[in-house]
């Protein structure tokens, strides 16, 4: 019999979608069949394809809406927000290959020329997460597909209706369907497409657990390409800014955009004991304010719940496990209904609790931290195994010069939130946040290797060195 899989609405417990659980070799087959012809089609074919796709999607643009906040359970104005995202890293990525992996000729010794092209890799595997089921996967294939690669993508097992839907306007666009093949599955089938011999890499969004796994695996096979887009654990520092309220905004921002379910959202705010008190009031009368509802709902709420009733199970153990090590609630993470995943945006002072948890709390928690200095402030950001992002609000240039030098993160703001990172802009981080493989405008790096040649129009060689004289070899036999 074959396995279903189901989706469904976190706002309402409504089944959303159902569909059969795919097979790894199936698809890889098919997409090892296709990637010969699209990787032999001139660029300028790729590029209009994409093109076309990008139209598709602006012409579905509600529709798609709609399924995003649905299934995620996000605002429809943020899924709006997230198609308006896939239209644009086309041109984005287009511009991005051109950039990174353009061909280039210079002139090699005795007229010869050097040349530098770049060659797809051929087919690789796009593991996509469930908070931007559109917009982050389709940063991977996008450019993969520029490049000349066939893609086997597996949406995550919470949001399989959109990764469906992506690839089917892929497919409308004129895409051929063997170059994007669609996985439908779970953990089994993810680890059955991670581990294929016939894939020649892997692009993978999600949480740092899974990208060590990943990074484990693969170590056996250095042929294959793997970036890893991970979590992080990202430190706020608010230090004398002028404007109290204003840092409460990007406060909120960073920590409860998308119900705190992206990895660049403010995890842990540092501020300056004992002039943190306006801030820290600011932050709790406007967060007592955001709409926390249902995508559709009216008045639009500012954030949804969370994916499921799983996660919002494991925040609610966290916030207490952080208040029975000593963390002091100054807004509590309140649960509307207790059958729905919907959370209120939580403020808790952390200060006192001792050996903190270094870890990705990804829902609406922000713990507060303070500290006597910025030195002390620097320290405590950068005390995190992870990367990512990391954002200073107020202080002088100097300051964010100190702070940006002394920060190891890919993203480090200075008065702007610390998520909603540019798309023409390289995006990933270092440690447990990523492997070196930036995403967003630099993409086309790990989409496409480059090839050196040296050519000349004529064969010519010789060996001036270390051949015996063969005139003094006759010499000696007569």
């Amino acid at each position: 019999m074959t396995d279903i899989l189901t989706s469904t609405e976190p706002a309402t417990g409504k089944t959303l979608w159902t569909g059969a659980v795919g097979d790894a070799d199936a698809e890889v087959g098919a997409a090892r069949a296709a990637w010969a012809g699209w990787a032999s089609k001139p660029l300028t074919v790729r590029v209009e394809t994409l093109r076309r796709f990008a139209n598709v999607v602006r012409g579905k643009k509600d529709e798609f809406a709609d399924l995003i906040a649905r299934e995620t359970g996000k605002p429809l104005w943020e899924g709006a927000t997230e198609v308006d995202a896939v239209v644009g890293k086309v041109d984005i990525s287009i511009s991005a290959y051109s950039e990174r992996t353009s061909q280039r000729k210079q002139e090699g010794a005795l007229g010869a020329r050097v040349a530098v092209r770049h060659k797809p890799h051929g087919v690789l595997a796009v593991l996509g997460p469930y908070n931007f089921p559109a917009h982050l996967p389709n940063g991977h294939i996008v450019p993969a597909l520029i490049a000349g690669n066939a893609i086997v993508f597996k949406p995550s097992e919470k949001t399989p209706a959109v990764g469906e839907y992506l690839v089917r306007l892929f497919h409308e666009a004129g895409v051929p369907e063997g170059v994007v093949r669609c996985l439908i599955g779970g953990p089994d089938q993810g680890r059955a497409l991670a581990g294929h011999p016939g894939i020649d890499g892997l692009l993978f969004t999600g949480s740092a657990r899974a990208g060590m796994a990943l990074h484990r695996q693969f170590a056996e096979t250095p042929h294959k390409i793997l970036a890893l887009e991970l979590g992080g654990n990202n430190p706020l520092v608010v230090w004398d800014a002028p404007d109290a309220y204003a840092a409460a905004v990007i406060a909120v921002q960073s920590a409860f955009l998308s119900a705190g379910q992206r990895c660049t959202a403010a995890r842990r705010l540092i501020v300056r004991d004992g002039a943190h008190e306006e801030l820290i009031g600011n932050i709790r009368k406007l967060a007592e304010r955001l709409i926390v509802d249902a995508p559709h709902a009216n008045p639009a709420p500012f954030m949804g719940p969370v994916i499921d009733n799983q996660a919002a199970d494991q925040l609610q153990e966290a916030f207490l496990d952080l208040m029975m090590k000593g963390g002091r609630p100054i807004m509590h993470l309140d649960r509307q209904a207790e059958d729905k995943p919907f959370l209120s945006p939580a403020v808790i002072d952390v200060t006192d609790v001792g050996e903190r948890a270094d870890v990705e709390l990804f829902g609406p928690i922000l713990q507060v931290v303070r500290v006597p200095d910025f030195d002390a402030a620097i320290a405590e950001a950068g005390a995190t195994r992870f990367g990512l992002a990391a954002s200073l609000v107020g202080g002088s240039p100097q300051l964010y010069d100190k702070f940006w030098a002394n920060i190891r993160a890919g993203v480090v703001n200075w008065n702007k939130p610390t998520n909603g990172a540019p798309s023409n802009a390289p995006f990933g981080g270092v440690g447990l946040s990523g492997n070196h493989r930036p995403s967003a405008y630099y993409a086309a790096d790990y989409c496409a290797y480059p090839v050196t040649s040296s050519e000349a129009d004529n064969a010519r060689a010789s060996i001036g060195v270390g051949l015996r004289d063969p005139y003094a070899a006759n010499e000696l036999e007569g």
